[in-house]
């Protein structure tokens, strides 16, 4: 029988989930649909791999939080999920099924062959593949089954891997943030409401993580520290 604090954790996460998807949707009202559906979803797999990323040093700085703790596989599963629709959306929306446009090409008539227009786009896009790879693998090996066949060390150092999905998600996500927009052969559109919420969130992450490590650093000081009478 599947644990109901199992089904529990699922369905808060798929709610928290699809909150934050119509947030983002309806807060770009003035944008195509795809492109709607493109950046809310994937704001909304980032926004869960920071949390999932937030958890483990909040834990360590405030005992309580300790609770919320196993919501940390679901928040990657999901996280995964979400990036998977993404990627989905801009192979059908907007590369369509080009793959050579994905990587920043465009076939040019003249020529009669594919030109490379956007660099960023395809360094940013190769990132997002990387990432999304990574994903996978952390999603499909984040079961009690994956544990016992790998051992719980291996399936530890793979599930590491979450600390490279989160510098690889920020990279792409930075890129289409700051300066996917900038060629200079186009009109500049105004620029992303999220911007500001993504330094954010990525500095508050850090802040954490430094946090945590600092209160480890010191109460293993302490133990360590020679007794004095």
């Amino acid at each position: 029988m599947i644990p109901r604090k199992w089904i529990g954790r699922h369905l808060a996460v798929l709610a928290i989930s699809a909150f934050g998807v119509a947030f983002f949707y309806f807060s770009r009202s003035d944008w195509s649909p795809m492109h709607r559906w493109n950046r809310s979803i994937g704001d909304m797999s980032l926004l869960l791999v920071a949390m999932a990323m937030a958890l483990g040093p909040l834990s360590r700085l405030w005992r309580p939080s300790v609770r919320v703790m196993a919501y940390r596989r679901e928040l990657g599963i999901y996280a995964v999920v979400l990036a998977f629709i993404h990627a989905t959306i801009i192979l059908f929306g907007w590369v369509e099924l080009d793959l050579m446009r994905l990587i920043g090409f465009e076939y040019h008539p003249a020529l009669e062959r594919y030109v490379m227009l956007q660099h960023g786009f395809a360094f940013a896009n190769l990132v997002g593949v990387v990432a999304l790879i990574y994903g996978l693998v952390l999603a499909l090996t984040s079961n009690d089954l994956s544990v016992r066949w790998l051992s719980e060390g291996v399936w530890k150092f793979v599930q590491r891997g979450t600390y490279v999905l989160w510098w690889l998600s920020v990279l792409h996500t930075g890129y289409f943030l700051f300066l996917h927009f900038l060629d200079f052969h186009r009109p500049t559109p105004a620029p992303n409401w999220a911007q500001w919420p993504f330094v954010f969130l990525v500095l508050a992450v850090l802040a954490l993580q430094a946090s945590a490590s600092a209160a480890t650093w010191r109460r293993v000081r302490r133990r360590g520290a020679p007794v004095t009478t």
